[in-house]
């Protein structure tokens, strides 16, 4: 996907696969009141990536709800091995940890190569959680 802009490609999966094929029953409602932030990341490292996280959550949760409800962080540049990407969400929790965020905001992982833990690659399950680029998806728990 590399020829796509990683906001356009992120918002056509929004639209066709996460509320097309009813994935998430929150995501239309967010999406129709335009409450969804798209961040485009040009972190190329992966602590470069953990500092844009920090201020991410911290924008996200000093912002009224009704503004932005949730954030879409895509990052195209790193992390892009799934397995070095399904290592840093500890550190992407222990961020919102840190922040004093824990029961306010957490974070869904979606990935292109996205695997659970005893499937097989193909395994169709896996698609739920595949997304064109590597993303952190915050999302407000309230």
């Amino acid at each position: 996907m590399t020829d796509q802009d990683p906001i356009a490609a992120t918002r056509r999966w929004l639209e066709r696969a996460v509320i097309g094929l009813n994935l998430c029953p929150f995501a239309k409602a967010v999406h129709v009141k335009d409450q969804v932030r798209y961040v485009l990341s040009e972190a190329s490292t992966a602590d470069a990536l953990l500092a844009e996280l920090a201020d991410e959550l911290t924008w996200l949760n000093d912002t009224d709800p009704a503004v932005v409800d949730t954030t879409l962080l895509i990052h195209p540049q790193v992390l892009v091995d799934f397995h070095d990407y399904n290592d840093f969400l500890d550190q992407a929790d222990a961020a919102v940890d840190a922040l004093g965020l824990e029961g306010e905001i957490q974070i869904a992982s979606f990935h292109p190569d996205y695997r659970f833990a005893g499937t097989a690659f193909d395994d169709p399950g896996n698609c739920s959680n595949r997304s064109p680029y590597p993303m952190l998806h915050l999302l407000r728990e309230a």
